[in-house]
């Protein structure tokens, strides 16, 4: 995932914590690490949206300051379906933790883990 310079701060802290993707079809997975800066971007949940369904409080937790100027960065593109994905930043040299409470997503990082000491061998 990309992440604008200006949100990059805000992700590593743990401020931002969700982004809005507007996409023609998903381009991250649940589980899947994805660079950023010199950590690793995780996603914990994947949630397919309407335009309608973004507040001014998800703006906000996004990073922006209004739903126009999330909008001004989400709408590039092709894309028409908006994705709502929820992450956490992996500093460098951390290990990958997921979130508690998240069952479905404990599950997919255990295969991940699993395939990944599998593969190791």
């Amino acid at each position: 995932m990309v992440f604008t310079k200006r949100l990059r701060e805000g992700v590593r802290r743990g401020r931002i914590t969700c982004s809005v993707r507007i996409w023609t079809h998903p381009h991250v997975k649940v589980g899947g690490r994805y660079p950023m800066d010199d950590g690793h971007i995780v996603v914990d949940s994947i949630k397919s949206i309407r335009l309608r369904d973004i507040t001014r409080d998800l703006a906000r937790e996004s990073g922006f300051e209004s739903i126009k100027d999330l909008l001004g960065v989400a709408k590039h593109g092709r894309g028409k379906n908006v994705y709502l994905i929820r992450f956490h930043y992996l500093a460098p040299g951390a290990w990958a933790t997921p979130p508690s409470g998240v069952d479905w997503v404990e599950r997919a990082w255990r295969r991940r883990m699993e395939r990944r000491s599998t593969s190791d061998l």
